[in-house]
């Protein structure tokens, strides 16, 4: 039987409207030829880039790891590409004072063996000091190479919270693309999957039925474009999203035991 969309006995609340399989299927349809599109384009966009002209810059700059300081040309791991992604950092803070924005994006980033077998190798870069890092790399358990570039000037070092690409070519060093702010998405799968929900990622800027849910807005620091930033990426021990001596970038709360034992040491939090 087909529902009326605007039914009243039959319609729910801040949810899609109730239709037959054929009219969804149309719906559908008729979505698709849009996503289609969008999807053209972005391949346009991706072979623009790979015709982007590159820099060529000093690959025996050093930067400090595990094992020491190493030159930047060790990060390539004898692959010819390489992907970094730029960690913000915050001198001195505990582990839950971090940037929530930049440990979600490392989080998704644990594993680059798909990277690794394409020939393309991955790390972290950081300005923090090495003995900080190292504890905080510990801590998160995470298994990505990860490097201090403190003091280091750009493209190796610079500012961070950015995804930068380079190329090698023998032993000269290229940067070829480096994008910031929404442009690291591409990092974050659960962005793209929470597109495909039928209330998205509940941020402010979207654009959202008649009726949605709102995004949460209690305790949430406002930015520049009047939305909360990253609401859902610092939470407490409930879910609930807080800046907070409480609060914990989410992916901290997955590890057995995780308590707020020490307050932030930091004002002001962005992504």
């Amino acid at each position: 039987m087909t529902t009326a969309p605007d039914d009243p006995t039959t319609a729910l609340p801040g949810r899609p409207p109730i239709v037959d399989p054929a009219t969804w299927q149309a719906a559908r349809d008729e979505l698709l030829v849009r996503e289609k599109a969008h999807t053209r384009e972005g391949d346009a966009i991706a072979a623009a880039r790979r015709r982007l002209p590159m820099v060529e810059f000093d690959g025996t700059v050093e930067v400090v790891g595990p094992d020491g300081p190493v030159p930047f040309l060790d990060l390539f791991q004898g692959r010819d590409e390489l992907v970094v992604y730029k960690h913000m950092w915050y001198d001195g803070a505990p582990h839950q004072g971090q940037c929530e924005g930049c440990t979600t994006t490392a989080w998704h980033l644990k594993d680059a063996v798909y990277l690794n077998a394409r020939g393309v190798s991955f790390a972290i870069v950081t300005t923090g000091r090495w003995d900080e890092v190292a504890s905080f790399v510990d801590f998160m358990g995470y298994t990505q190479p990860w490097y201090s570039v403190r003091d280091v000037a750009a493209p190796v070092g610079g500012d961070m919270g950015y995804l930068t690409c380079f190329l090698r070519d023998g032993d000269r060093v290229f940067l070829t693309y480096s994008t910031t702010a929404r442009g690291n998405e591409s990092a974050n799968g659960s962005l793209g999957l929470l597109d495909m929900t039928p209330y998205g990622r509940r941020e402010a800027w979207e654009d959202d039925p008649e009726g949605w849910p709102e995004a949460p807005q209690a305790g949430a620091p406002v930015g520049g474009h009047g939305a909360p930033i990253c609401w859902y990426w610092r939470t407490d021990a409930d879910g609930n999203a807080t800046w907070g001596p409480t609060g914990r970038p989410v992916p901290q709360w997955t590890r057995p035991g995780a308590t707020p034992v020490e307050t932030l040491g930091r004002q002001g939090h962005h992504c």
